[in-house]
């Protein structure tokens, strides 16, 4: 075979002679079915051999503050390495958080896991190395140098926690709590929280208006406390 056009010289006279006078069929590209069954069969083996390569999550320590630089890092080392094959998405858990600052809504990054990173990867010497000697790296998790990967358990928890698309407000208010209203028709007014409700974002709280004690749902940015 040359760029794919076969070379065949006297075949009949070659391969008659070398099979007893026995020709094996064969197909457009002039190979016989016993070397195209040879063919798919390490055709096979190579597929069954990357589905078996066996990727794990590992948690990797970084300093603090650098894990997004990490990230960056260790990405660009994956390319310039040629580790694509080993080592397969790098994640820095993060989730979105609603807070509030002068009765104005705010929505902000957090981290879910300062001081650390998560790598997809095939451990093995190679691998190990191109992740440990990445920047700001400062080691694996795990006990003395071995690196340990997570629980199938804790790897979907993480991720459903990382695709959470809606923020989770930040309640900072106690029951009893005296707080103040900085927006809305009861601004100004004074009064407890006597009910907090985390899913809804909103607190209720007992105003007094007209010589009695009143409840009114707020959300949780239209009040402030004392």
């Amino acid at each position: 075979m040359f760029f794919g056009i076969p070379l065949v010289m006297n075949t009949e006279t070659e391969t008659g002679a070398e099979n007893g006078g026995r020709h094996e069929p064969e197909n457009e590209a002039g190979e016989t079915e016993e070397s195209t069954a040879e063919g798919a069969e390490e055709t096979t083996e190579e597929e069954a051999a990357e589905s078996d390569v066996k990727k794990d999550w590992y948690v990797v320590h970084t300093y603090a503050g650098y894990e997004k630089r990490v990230k960056t890092n260790l990405e660009r080392r994956v390319e310039s390495m040629d580790m694509k094959d080993k080592i397969f998405r790098i994640l820095v858990p993060t989730e979105k958080e609603i807070t509030s600052r002068g009765g104005q809504k705010r929505t902000v990054e957090k981290k879910v896991f300062p001081g650390y990173v998560l790598v997809e990867m095939v451990m093995d010497d190679d691998s190990w190395y191109v992740v440990r000697n990445t920047p700001g790296v400062t080691g694996f998790v795990g006990p003395g140098s071995k690196p340990v990967p997570l629980s199938e358990k804790e790897v979907t928890h993480i991720l459903r926690q990382v695709g959470v698309v809606e923020g989770k407000p930040r309640i900072d208010f106690d029951i009893n709590q005296v707080v103040r209203v900085v927006s809305g028709p009861f601004k100004n007014f004074e009064g407890r929280v006597e009910e907090i409700n985390h899913d809804k974002g909103t607190v209720k709280v007992s105003v007094s208006m007209f010589g009695r004690e009143t409840p009114v749902e707020l959300e949780f940015h239209q009040v402030i406390k004392f």
